[in-house]
């Protein structure tokens, strides 16, 4: 017998069939390397229409979770996919070095500063510890495939950097937004600092609560702001009743405040009398084991303003106050206000001049003059307070109460509001909120919702407190007179000098300064400041120091993108000091992410043992996997995280690479320069192949500027799933095996493939980018060194459909012909009838209009 194997056209590659991955991942990043293919890109876009994409810098201490992958990877998708629509996308990563988390790990190792060794070491050894975890992090988002300038990223610690914070600082001083302040801060027991909103995260905590009478001085007087007859032994027994879940801020009480519009209730039970907002009568006589009571009369709380009370156990009166921020969720409707140890209470305190009175100290305890309980640690004194008040007979109840509480989300420990002097960018201060919410109007947000929610966030959070009681930290180098409190009237030009000293020693500079070198003879009238800045302060400003000050970058950004928790962090933070310096918004736009849960949908944590790593998965499946997984997740909700769904995604993998391989091994003997078939003159098959996939481009080139990236995925999967592997590419087997080598039937088709994965190629490369630039080096024909390095394949132009034998809707009605017809092989070949299609001779039966449609395909049509 004959072997005909010979005169066949087989397919034939060298692009292997097994992927490989783990091993060949890294000897590609290694030729990336080699190639400096980072600089190459920005050359051959120099003079492009820019897009820039501003890195949100990650901190530099610990090991990247899957959350860090998912972020620089939807950074390197956009900034690729940019690219290859014609833009100049530079990406210049960053790291945020400074802070606490690192100070904590270095004194674990040498110590506290001041102690066994000095400040100057202290901040030598943090540097060089943050200096090892941006290492240890650049090499694995590397890893990742993120292609940017890794050479030059941006430091917070970088000398440059902190001397451009300082300038920051100085301008908007010089704007009118910095203030110094004695007001409550949420303050961290563990850090001995106080914190940024966010740094404060909210976990449920069970604390006390206790409903406390305040007994009224003068009860004639209440009886008769309420309209009714006591009497006299009625009047001595009355008292505001109050509900707090804080016993140990009852120290620092200075006022009871009632909301003007409620209406409130006297009510009785036959022993005492008590005050509560009418609408919580019945819940608080319940809470307090009154089964009987009456009420004696109402009114509202504006007519109670001005009344005095008697603290529950000091000699200290205290006033009925006034302020919207009481509630009727719970409690009794009268709040005990502390002006030193809540934000609603300073600010209403400030309004009737009240002191802002603070007894604790920076570690927590009560200071030495605190009466009764000097020297308790405030979130242990709540029994020894409990005790005070039940001695006073002023308790009314106490019981366990679980409610959402803030806690410092590095410790996990629970916070206290506590005044203390600090630095602040004041909210309302020289119209800073007002202009904050016109800026984000201007923004883009992605999704929407972003809007609406850093709306909420700014109306809501309190005066920015900026000033940090550390060492490991740009300064805030300010100068204070002693007497009048008052910034030194040179304080712009003064941050200059401090800058540019910084910026030739580093932060050590300002440290080691003595005030005379700046202040001449004045120094002695002036307190040289030793607190640091907020580490969301040096990031915040990372548009000034970054974006304005590198040539490739421009401000505003094009977009900002980061985890939904920024919307309190670093979105917010840039835009505020963005607006307090230049009067806009940093960004155009706005692209928020998901965070990643496992199966069950818990959020990835220690404590629970479910972290994973990106670099497990990428050692197990390959860093590709991992970036379609990405891509293939609606990151705009939660990110799920399971050996499953890698599974499935190695899976979805696997056909895309299947069908690039098999296009690469049907191009086998095809130069396009030589053997390329001009579009009037492709078979009408390959014709419409062809145009399907121009038309498909122009979707997902859509699809990647909307950043809708899993459409991207489900686009691609579809495409090689149903139009060539369903159909297309299994149609022209025959016809590419069995023609002549030279023939227009096989170079047709060998030209629409070529097509096709050139655009194909580029379709996957700002995803599957290793992957990509392998198949890049398979493709026949002259071409540039790397995929990176082009824009979207422009070829298929001139072979877009025309004639009404190439009507689209006519191939629509080919396929639905062509299913028939396999459904009914597949019937005969389940009974035996058949062993493959190749043995069928199919009679259509056909309606007039179908056989004149299916006609025009001529022989074309048994394929």
């Amino acid at each position: 017998m004959s072997d005909y194997k010979d005169t066949l056209n087989l397919p034939r590659t060298s692009f292997p069939m097994k992927a490989g991955l783990v091993q060949r991942e890294p000897l590609r990043l290694q030729q990336w390397q080699a190639q400096d293919l980072y600089r190459k890109i920005r050359a051959a876009s120099a003079g492009k229409p820019k897009f820039v994409l501003h890195d949100g810098p990650p901190y530099a201490n610990g090991a990247l979770h899957i959350g860090h992958a998912v972020n620089k990877i939807l950074k390197d998708i956009i900034v690729k996919s940019r690219t290859l629509s014609g833009y100049d996308a530079p990406y210049v990563p960053g790291w945020d070095c400074h802070g606490l988390p690192i100070e904590l790990n270095v004194e674990k190792k040498i110590g506290k500063p001041g102690h066994k060794v000095s400040a100057r070491e202290f901040r030598s050894k943090c540097r060089e510890y943050a200096q090892r975890q941006v290492e240890g992090q650049r090499s694995e988002f590397q890893r990742m495939g993120v292609l940017g300038d890794w050479q030059q990223p941006y430091l917070t610690m970088d000398y440059s950097c902190e001397a451009d914070i300082i300038r920051s600082l100085g301008k908007i001083a010089d704007n009118g937004h910095l203030q110094q302040g004695f007001k409550p801060v949420h303050w961290c027991l563990d850090c001995t600092s106080a914190l940024a909103e966010a740094e404060v995260e909210y976990l449920d905590k069970t604390s006390i609560a206790v409903d406390v009478a305040y007994p009224v001085v003068d009860g004639a007087d209440l009886a008769a702001r309420f309209g009714a007859s006591l009497t006299p032994a009625q009047c001595d027994g009355v008292a505001i009743a109050i509900w707090t879940t804080t016993p140990w801020t009852l120290p620092a009480s200075l006022a009871v405040c009632l909301h003007p519009q409620l209406e409130y209730a006297l009510i009785g039970n036959g022993r005492r009398l008590l005050v509560a907002a009418l609408e919580l009568v019945e819940a608080v006589c319940a809470r307090i084991g009154w089964d009987q009571f009456e009420v004696l009369a109402q009114c509202r709380g504006e007519a109670l303003e001005g009344a005095l009370l008697q603290h529950p156990f000091y000699q200290r009166q205290v006033p009925v106050i006034l302020g919207a921020h009481v509630t009727t969720e719970t409690g009794t409707g009268a709040v005990h206000t502390a002006p030193g140890h809540g934000h609603d209470d300073f600010v209403v305190g400030r309004s009737y001049g009240l002191e802002v009175y603070n007894p604790v100290a920076d570690n927590g305890v009560f200071r030495e003059d605190t009466e009764y309980f000097a020297g308790q640690h405030v979130l242990a004194a709540d029994d020894a307070i409990i005790e005070v008040l039940q001695n006073t007979g002023n308790l009314l109840q106490r019981q366990p109460w679980q409610h959402s509480y803030p806690h410092c989300w590095r410790h996990k420990s629970p916070l206290i509001f506590r005044a203390t002097p600090q630095w602040f960018i004041g909210m309302e201060q020289a119209g800073l909120l007002t202009q904050a919410m016109q800026a984000v109007e201007e923004v883009e947000w992605v999704p929407d919702w972003g809007q609406a929610r850093i709306e909420f966030m700014l109306r809501a959070r309190p005066d920015w407190c900026i000033s940090r009681q550390r060492c490991w930290g740009v300064p805030l180098p300010l100068f204070v007179h002693r007497q009048s409190g008052e910034l030194h009237p040179d304080t712009p030009a003064l941050l200059e000098q401090v800058a540019q000293r910084v910026e030739q020693q580093g932060i050590d500079a300002w440290f080691e300064l003595e005030a005379a070198e700046l202040l001449g003879d004045e120094a002695g009238h002036y307190d040289k400041l030793n607190d640091t800045l907020d580490v969301w302060f040096d990031s915040g400003v990372s548009h000034a120091c970054v974006l304005r000050k590198r040539d490739e970058l421009q401000f505003p950004a094009d977009l900002y993108l980061e985890g939904s928790d920024q919307h309190r962090g670093w979105f917010q933070s840039s835009l505020l000091t963005s607006v307090c310096s230049d009067g806009v918004p940093p960004y155009k736009a706005v692209l928020t992410h998901g965070f990643t849960v496992d199966a069950q949908g818990r959020k990835m944590s220690k404590s629970v043992g479910n972290i994973v790593a990106p670099r497990q998965v990428m050692n197990r499946l390959g860093a590709d996997i991992l970036r379609l997984w990405v891509a293939a997740t609606d990151y705009r909700a939660e990110l799920v995280v399971s050996d499953e769904i890698f599974q499935r995604t190695a899976d979805s993998y696997r056909r895309i690479r299947n069908t690039a391989r098999f296009l690469l091994a049907n191009l086998n003997g095809f130069d396009p320069a030589r053997d390329r078939v001009e579009a009037d003159r492709l078979l009408a098959l390959d014709a419409w192949v062809v145009d399907r996939a121009a038309r498909l481009q122009a979707e997902i080139d859509t699809a990647y500027a909307q950043y809708q990236f899993h459409l991207v995925q489900q686009k691609l999967h579809g495409f090689c799933v149903n139009d060539l592997g369903g159909f297309y590419l299994d149609v022209i087997k025959d016809r590419q095996y069995t023609t002549r080598s030279d023939s227009l039937a096989r170079r047709s088709a060998q030209t629409a493939l070529y097509l096709i994965a050139e655009a194909l190629v580029r379709w996957i490369a700002p995803i599957l980018s290793f992957t990509a630039d392998e198949i890049w080096e398979h493709l026949p024909g002259e071409r540039g060194e790397s995929v990176f390095l082009e824009e979207w394949f422009t070829g298929m132009s001139g072979h877009l459909l025309n004639g009404q034998v190439l009507d689209r809707d006519f191939w629509q009605q080919v396929m639905e012909v062509r299913t028939e017809v396999n459904r009914e092989l597949e019937r005969q070949r389940a009974e035996g009838s058949l062993r493959g299609g190749l043995d069928a001779r199919v009679t259509l039966y056909c309606e007039p209009p179908l056989l004149r449609d299916l006609a025009r395909l001529g022989d074309e049509l048994r394929f």
